[in-house]
């Protein structure tokens, strides 16, 4: 295979694993990487993509993967994994019902530049508003302190986030800061619901995509590996140091980031440099 190929996968997994989990919408950093470096857009790329995913959510795992493990084998003992499990279900449900019934009419409709743009920036300023709010309650300081109702809300919240530019990440934080929860909380809840809520989606798109994947897996075998191990690599790593930043910092510098890659997408889009359609 094409060394330069392997070189443009490996960075979309870089754009992948980085932005998934942090409050900058990976679905429009890829779009414009992938213009940017020439990549088909087809279903070979949309595969790819699903691909790519998978190697964010593996990372999101490994790093919880004691916690998972506990929670899932005290369910019967443990008041406080069953509640953690069951949050997660209950915040899963909101996306997964909304998003099998309006993913269609999302793509078909919301897939543009002006709507891209204008997420990143409405986005960005919900951000500055939550963290300058000196009167915002913090009910919630440990995750095993959320409720079902909390839950509920996030996982609502979280459907804004199947807005093109808006960010699931960012929706999730942000919204789970709003109903109370500490930023560490609401950002540890964001990643916990990002498993179900990106695996069901890698699912759905992926059976989208079963015959043409069983056809040419083989030849693109090294692009999937090569995107799927820098993208879990890079997912880690964030991660990891977003856990850290957020103990000592607010979400600003990423609502001043998100505005100005609105306005790189606003341009681009008006001059037709990059192709904001699904």
């Amino acid at each position: 295979m094409d060394t330069l190929l392997l070189i443009k996968a490996a960075i979309m997994g870089v754009v992948e694993g980085l932005t998934e989990f942090l409050p900058v919408s990976s679905t429009g950093h890829l779009i414009l990487t992938s213009s940017l470096l020439g990549m088909a857009n087809d279903e070979i790329m949309k595969t790819f993509e699903v691909v790519i995913q998978s190697g964010a959510i593996l990372a999101i795992i490994i790093v919880y993967w004691e916690l998972i493990i506990r929670s899932l084998g005290t369910l019967n003992t443990n008041p406080a994994s069953r509640r953690l499990v069951t949050n997660i279900i209950v915040g899963f449900l909101p996306a997964a019902v909304i998003g099998f019934l309006l993913i269609g009419f999302i793509k078909k409709h919301l897939f543009n530049g002006p709507v891209v743009a204008t997420a990143f920036i409405v986005g960005a300023l919900v951000i500055l508003w939550v963290e300058r709010r000196t009167d915002r309650p913090v009910r919630v300081k440990h995750i095993d302190e959320m409720t079902t109702m909390d839950a509920l809300k996030v996982g609502f919240i979280q459907c804004l986030g199947m807005v093109p530019g808006t960010s699931r990440s960012g929706s999730t934080i942000i919204g789970g800061m709003l109903v109370g929860l500490s930023r560490q909380v609401a950002t540890e809840f964001s990643f916990f619901l990002a498993i179900p809520t990106l695996i069901g989606a890698s699912v759905l798109s992926a059976w989208k995509v079963r015959e043409l994947l069983a056809l040419h897996w083989r030849e693109d075998l090294p692009l999937f590996a090569v995107g799927f191990i820098v993208s879990f690599l890079a997912a880690w790593v964030c991660v990891r140091w977003l856990l850290r930043y957020i103990a000592t910092h607010t979400f600003v510098a990423f609502a001043w980031y998100r505005i100005a890659f609105g306005i790189v997408v606003l341009a681009t889009w008006l001059t037709g440099m990059v192709q904001w359609a699904d």
